[in-house]
Formats: C-alpha cells, structure tokens, sequence
C-alpha cells in the first residue's frame, strides 16, 4: 500500500496549520510515501509565501530531503491525459486533476492524503481511498 501526499498535507509538515499533526502522523505510518512533481511546485512557492528568511532557508532544505524518500510520479503525457479526462468526468481543478492522475497512476491500492475538501471529493468519485478531509 502507498500513500499519495498532496501538498496540502505536504505542507503542514513544514509550516504548523490546523490538522498539522494528523499530517505528519499520516506520513509516519506509511512505509510508502508518493508524490507528483507538482508538489514540489506548489510547496516551494507557499513557503516562500508564508515562511521568513531564515524558517523559508529551512523548511525548504527539509523539503528537498523529504522528497528524496517520496517515489515522485512524473507530469508525462499519460499522467496529463488521465488528468484531462478526470478533470472532464469530476470537473474538478486542473492542478487537482494532476494530483488525482498521479496517485491514480502510483498503484491500485494507493489512499490519499489530502485537507483539500474539493479535491478530496474528486477522489472519492473516482474510488480513491481518502484520508485527511
């Protein structure tokens, strides 16, 4: 089994926000951690967001580490294809859509973690298990 981290729970491991501990306690009982490249994207720029200098030096060091253990799905044209037609059958959000089409692509029996309520409803609609909202 694996579980898909999205960068909302990805987030909270680096900057403390509601649920920050069911996160990180999330992260911590599964062997397998997978992400999409997607993530790296969407964290870097939130940390530069929301952290100070010396925190944002940090916390983004942290995250090159931590994303060195995750297995990371790559963008390729299959990923965006699937993202395509899930976006199409749930009309969720594009970058939602990739995240889906990542952890859909990591394997069967892959549950994802994510305090993204739109993006967690996607899942479900799609027969993904969901963890987080």
């Amino acid at each position: 089994m694996a579980l898909y981290v999205d960068s909302s729970a990805l987030l909270k491991r680096y900057v403390e926000e509601h649920d920050s501990a069911v996160a990180v306690q999330a992260m911590a009982s599964d062997p397998v951690l997978v992400t999409s490249r997607l993530t790296e994207v969407e964290i870097r720029r939130n940390l530069a967001r929301l952290l100070a200098d010396d925190e944002y030096s940090k916390a983004r060091r942290q995250l090159a580490e931590d994303l060195d253990a995750f297995a990371l799905v790559a963008l390729d044209a299959p990923t965006c294809s699937s993202a395509a037609q899930i976006a199409e059958q749930t009309l969720c959000r594009s970058l939602d859509s990739l995240h889906l089409a990542a952890a859909q692509r990591a394997g069967r029996h892959t549950t994802v973690l994510t305090f993204d309520l739109r993006q967690a409803q996607a899942a479900r609609q799609l027969g993904l298990t969901v963890i987080g909202t």
